[in-house]
């Protein structure tokens, strides 16, 4: 018998809500083997008999599954059960305890978090701003930014910038690499804006610039990957933080998720200064 649980996520949407859950999920259990199948837009019978068939014939099957449509949740709920499949809805009690609290039905709209409003094309140019402001591109507007991150090279500025824009935020990043890194808006007026400044240890931030010219294949910037020259920078830029008094983050442990909270925490707190 096979040790490898067949993980089923079935959605009448994007899955993009389910995919985060089960991230969610698995990251509480160890040493389990698993594969994820993944079935997004499942909005009949006929599609949820298929997906079925499959995971019949397969050891350890497991299904979780986002469905708004009642009729269609209790189907796929029922079908399992008569398959002795083990099946989990992760979305319907949610919405028919929250229908109680406003004592209004839910529409059971699938993809209803996806409508194209106002909230939504506001993302859209946050990511657009964001992309253009990428690692010291177009300072001449960062004071268009809602958050600016700056930190030497390899901090995880890009792709926590990436993250924040698909929360809405729209970000710059500016590596720090001499003193002159800083626009002269930045130390005009270092708080009149959202900066934060990203750092790490220097040992990691070694291994990680090893490996990105190990991608690129380039041994020659060997200063680029010299520890006393990198301890140099890490202190420097931290020192030009706490002249600023910017806030900090080490992410050095830190996934990017856990990075751009803690910045979305920084800003609530500069935007209620800023609005007191």
């Amino acid at each position: 018998m096979s040790n490898t649980y067949q993980i089923f996520l079935i959605s009448d949407s994007t899955g993009e809500t389910l995919d985060r859950i089960f991230l969610s999920l698995k990251a509480q259990f160890k040493n389990i083997e698993y594969k994820v199948n993944s079935y997004s837009f499942t909005r009949t019978e006929n599609q949820i008999l298929k997906i079925l068939d499959l995971a019949i014939k397969k050891e350890n099957s497991i299904i979780l599954y986002t469905i708004v449509d009642n009729n269609l949740a209790k189907f796929l709920s029922s079908s399992c059960n008569k398959k002795r499949i083990p099946c989990f809805g992760v979305l319907g009690s949610l919405i028919l305890n929250f229908s109680k609290l406003f004592n209004q039905r839910a529409s059971h709209e699938p993809s209803g978090q996806h409508i194209l409003n106002e909230e939504y094309y506001d993302r859209i140019e946050a990511i657009q701003y964001t992309m253009n402001h990428d690692d010291g591109n177009l300072l001449s507007d960062v004071e268009k930014s809602d958050i600016i991150l700056l930190g030497v090279s390899r901090t995880s500025k890009t792709p926590t910038s990436i993250y924040l824009a698909n929360k809405g935020f729209r970000t710059a990043n500016i590596p720090l690499v001499n003193k002159n890194s800083l626009p002269e808006v930045l130390k005009k007026n270092p708080q009149n804006f959202c900066v934060v400044g990203l750092t790490t240890e220097a040992e990691r931030l070694v291994d990680i610039r090893k490996n990105r010219m190990n991608s690129l294949r380039d041994s020659k910037n060997q200063g680029y990957t010299d520890l006393e020259k990198i301890k140099k920078e890490v202190n420097d830029a931290r020192n030009i933080f706490k002249k600023y008094k910017w806030p900090i983050i080490d992410v050095t442990r830190k996934s990017v998720e856990e990075t751009a909270a803690s910045v979305i925490k920084i800003h609530k707190i500069f935007s209620d200064k800023k609005n007191a």
